[in-house]
């Protein structure tokens, strides 16, 4: 049984060499064929204007015209035709009179015979080119007057070229266009095999088919991955960026071919991913994510060949995770706050087991009016419920720390200012940082929070603007810390056992720049509050002044 030849299922490299091969050799075929048939032709031209220069060069002959009017014409135009068919090669050199009777001829036998052809036109005075087969077979033949001084027809003069004369020069020239179409033939043979060489390492040696269903399988596969995906060249270009990676980082439609440093990123993330180098689980945020970044080098047969990055949207993760540690620590509060309260109602119950009942009493009521204070100041100043029990919470909290946790009493803050996730992390991470700072702090330890609404005018109209503000009695910033506080990775803090150190920080001002506001820090406040003041301002609707 034979075996069929499926040309799809050769390797692209092996196709293209394929196909190459045979264009080039029809093309080399056919301009051997066109040049042959053009050199026939210059041949056929070239020959009849030389037949046509030796004819009227033999017409313009002295010789000629008195041989014709002597008694003997053949006895002088014989020799001298000859001579001159000889000079010229050419195959005959005929003199005739007007009535085309041969005074000379190659053959001798045929001389006083009748020409053979058309002399019509050169008898007029004209001239006769054409392919005639006459006693020496097909040829190439002029025919001019030969007249006297006064333009009267003396005779004429036939010159001419066989056509065998003329195969044979032209078959001469052959084996020089044979010669020409082999080399051509072998040169681009050989680009052939170079580029399908080329082409081989680049495809990998797969067929057509292969490469098509590769490329539907991976480019089915970017668009599905639920992770950003980044591929970058060699020179730092991106070459590949999937729906993800798009999406997470508000990529434009003209994202290919530009730098990493030419798509709008963050300063921190494009100098922490500069370079190629190795970069595992990094956190970085954008104008309204939070990402983890990988980088690693991509290697084929141990040369890079660029840049990989995969990106992963931990958004809601750091927010839930915020809001977890928050739970987490309102739940030691609470989980001490019970055992200080058992402490406590233990303490009524032995004064009342001792008969002191009045001491017992006014015991209890100091500590409850102490916590209900709190809570009205906290429930009556701030409308928004989750603001409000994070309050609550995070005084349980300082307090179980030795830090006492200050709700300015003017404090006015409406409900619905910022959606409860961004409310958490505005505030929470701002009073998380301060109890920490007043925490460390060898004097008076006390955090205060304060919020308003005041309105601030600009070019628009007049802004109603809520107004978030936490300070400490912590040991403050410098300038320098002042102004990179809001940097992704920037602490005070120390323990590097503590994840996520440096991101608090940056979520704020991330959440504040989501929603138009802004963010101010001082790194010293006013007495008694000497630590750190941080200020977040979110507008809330725009009067058009009047």
């Amino acid at each position: 049984m034979r075996t069929r030849i499926d040309p799809r299922r050769w390797s692209v490299a092996w196709q293209v060499f394929t196909l190459q091969l045979v264009v080039v050799a029809v093309v080399v075929l056919a301009g051997v064929a066109a040049a042959y048939l053009q050199a026939r032709q210059n041949s056929q031209d070239s020959t009849q204007r030389r037949v046509l220069a030796v004819a009227r060069s033999v017409a313009a002959s002295p010789d000629v015209r008195a041989a014709l009017a002597s008694p003997d014409p053949s006895a002088v135009l014989q020799p001298l035709a000859e001579r001159v068919r000889l000079d010229t090669a050419t195959d005959f050199v005929v003199v005739m009179g007007t009535d085309g009777t041969r005074y000379s001829h190659p053959n001798p036998s045929l001389i006083g015979k009748p020409f053979i052809g058309h002399i019509d036109a050169a008898l007029a005075g004209g001239v006769v080119l054409e392919t005639y087969a006459g006693t020496l077979g097909p040829s190439e033949r002029a025919v001019v007057p030969v007249t006297s001084g006064g333009g009267t027809v003396l005779g004429l003069v036939a010159v001419g070229v066989t056509r065998d004369a003329i195969q044979r020069d032209l078959a001469q020239q052959v084996p020089r266009l044979l010669g020409a179409g082999a080399a051509a033939l072998v040169l681009a043979g050989l680009g052939a095999v170079l580029v399908a060489r080329r082409l081989r390492r680049q495809t990998h040696g797969l067929g057509p088919d292969e490469l098509g269903r590769m490329y539907e399988f991976y480019d089915a596969v970017l668009h599905a991955v639920r992770e950003g995906l980044l591929l970058l060249d060699a020179d730092g270009h991106v070459v590949l960026a999937n729906d993800e990676a798009c999406r997470l980082l508000d990529l434009g439609p003209d994202w290919r071919g530009r730098r990493l440093d030419d798509l709008g990123l963050p300063a921190p993330m494009t100098a922490a991913l500069a370079g190629g180098t190795q970069v595992q689980d990094a956190i970085h945020l954008t104008s309204n994510r939070v990402l983890v970044v990988n980088q690693a080098p991509a290697r084929w047969e141990g040369r890079d060949v660029g840049t990989v990055l995969t990106l992963r949207d931990h958004t809601d993760l750091q927010a839930l995770t915020g809001e977890l540690n928050s739970a987490r620590g309102l739940t030691e509060a609470l989980r001490s706050q019970a055992h200080e309260a058992a402490n406590r109602l233990h303490s009524v119950i032995s004064l009342i087991e001792l008969g002191r009942t009045d001491q017992a009493l006014d015991f209890a009521t100091v500590e409850l009016a102490a916590a209900q204070r709190l809570t009205d100041l906290v429930v009556g100043a701030v409308a928004e419920p989750v603001l409000a029990a994070l309050l609550l919470g995070k005084a349980a909290e300082a307090n179980e720390r030795g830090v006492e946790l200050d709700v300015d009493p003017a404090t006015s803050v409406p409900e619905g200012v910022l959606p409860a996730r961004d409310m958490v992390t505005v505030v929470g991470n701002l009073l998380d940082n301060a109890i920490d700072a007043a925490a460390a702090a060898t004097g008076p330890r006390r955090v205060r929070f304060s919020g308003w609404v005041e309105d601030s005018r600009s070019e628009d109209g007049i802004a109603s603007v809520v107004v978030l503000q936490v300070g400490d009695t912590g040991p403050g910033l410098d300038e320098d810390s002042a102004a990179r506080a809001l940097t992704r990775g920037w602490s005070t803090k120390t323990d590097q056992r503590l994840g996520g150190h440096g991101l608090g920080l940056a979520l704020v001002g991330q959440a504040a720049h989501r929603h138009h506001g802004t963010i101010e820090i001082r790194g010293a406040g006013d007495a008694p509050y000497l630590g750190a003041v941080f200020t977040v301002r979110i507008p809330l609707a725009v009067e058009v002044a009047r």
